[in-house]
């Protein structure tokens, strides 16, 4: 069995210790990484890295470790092993700064939003196959009772048979009134699964534009002159809660941006009016006195800072009624709380790096 590379220079703790932990799991197949990675079907350089703790592995990955290590033994994994491993996974991915795992977090988000958007595709097509097919029973109960209807005002000699035979017409109405019913139920369940699916598509098309903007300014970071360094861009984050704020600052500290942080709407303009140089605005939605929709709007009248992007981050979730509004306030984007730290991290880096591809290329004119 060949030995395992040396661990990477210039790792983060995080990094470092579940690289460790990934090394200690293989070690227990007692076989070489090459091998290992042609049972996977994988590459054997991607999967060297991992273990180096050069790059962070998807966490299917770190799964499959997991059953081929329980397969060679013969012996499960405990839970509180599987949690202690998650959990220096989740810490390494909120932790690192790899532009490409941003692209990984993005593009696993995209295909679970995919995912989602078929699903409803094919519930929604099955809805309407059962919404069609009561409806047809119903036009043809509905012509059954017009037949007897007819019957009984062309043949009054037959009345009184038709009335001791009241109690079929009376099954056929509560089974016309029970299709109805079940027609009504199926209706609102198809508008529930086409509103998923528009949900979805509209998820798609905004990850596919992130991941468009994040490759664009990796493209970019090349081709930058580095003796020619530009000033770190400002990041302006506004919220009422000092501990959210704490929290949103801790998210994007390690970042190579300068973060102004402000509590209300109010002091959020006047930042913006002693400052022009904001590459982006996270911003909360309920805050006193002026909400996060209310200073959007203002912000977007001045056109000094009309082109700044704003991501609202709130509580308020993220249905359409919410997501609609926000948009129509000027934001680029939309992020529900609880959020996931490495997903903010990620769009932010996308904005300040567009906004220094436009300063440098601002510059070269």
């Amino acid at each position: 069995m060949g030995e395992l590379r040396p661990l990477g220079e210039h790792l983060t703790p995080e990094s470092r210790a579940l690289a460790l932990a990934l090394r200690e799991l293989f070690e227990g197949l007692e076989v070489s990484v090459r091998r290992y990675a042609a049972r996977r079907v994988r590459d054997a350089g991607t999967f060297s890295r991992y273990l180096g703790g050069s790059r962070i592995p998807p966490w299917e990955v770190v799964m499959d470790l997991f059953t081929d290590v329980a397969e060679h033994r013969g012996m499960a994994a405990t839970p509180d092993a599987i949690d202690l491993v998650r959990r220096l996974h989740r810490t390494a991915v909120e932790t690192g700064a790899s532009p490409r795992h941003a692209v990984e977090v993005l593009e696993q988000q995209l295909a679970e939003a995919d995912r989602v958007s078929r699903r409803s595709t094919a519930r929604g097509d099955a809805l309407g196959d059962a919404l069609l097919d009561r409806k047809h029973r119903i036009a043809d109960l509905e012509v059954r009772l017009n037949q007897l209807e007819a019957e009984w005002s062309a043949e009054r000699q037959r009345a009184e048979r038709l009335a001791a035979a009241n109690l079929d017409v009376t099954e056929l109405l509560h089974e016309r009134d029970r299709l109805h019913d079940e027609m009504t139920r199926l209706s609102a369940q198809l508008h529930e699964a086409q509103i998923r699916r528009d949900e979805a598509e509209q998820r798609c098309a905004l990850l596919e534009r992130q991941l468009d903007a994040v490759e664009h300014v990796q493209q970019a970071a090349v081709a930058v002159s580095p003796a020619a360094p530009l000033a770190m861009p400002k990041v302006l984050i506004v919220d009422d809660q000092p501990d959210n704020l704490l929290a949103m600052t801790a998210v994007l500290a390690t970042l190579d941006q300068e973060l102004v942080a402000v509590p209300s709407g109010r002091e959020a303009l006047k930042a913006l009016l002693d400052h022009d140089d904001f590459a982006v605005i996270i911003m909360d939605v309920q805050m006193p006195d002026m909400d996060g929709y209310e200073t959007a709007a203002h912000i977007k009248r001045r056109p000094r800072t009309h082109d700044v992007p704003i991501i609202f981050l709130t509580a308020m979730g993220t249905d359409p009624e919410h997501s609609a509004r926000g948009y129509a306030a000027g934001a680029v984007d939309y992020i529900g709380k609880p959020f996931d730290p490495w997903v903010l991290r990620a769009k932010v880096a996308v904005f300040t790096g567009i906004y220094l591809e436009q300063r440098r290329l601002a510059g070269g004119r």
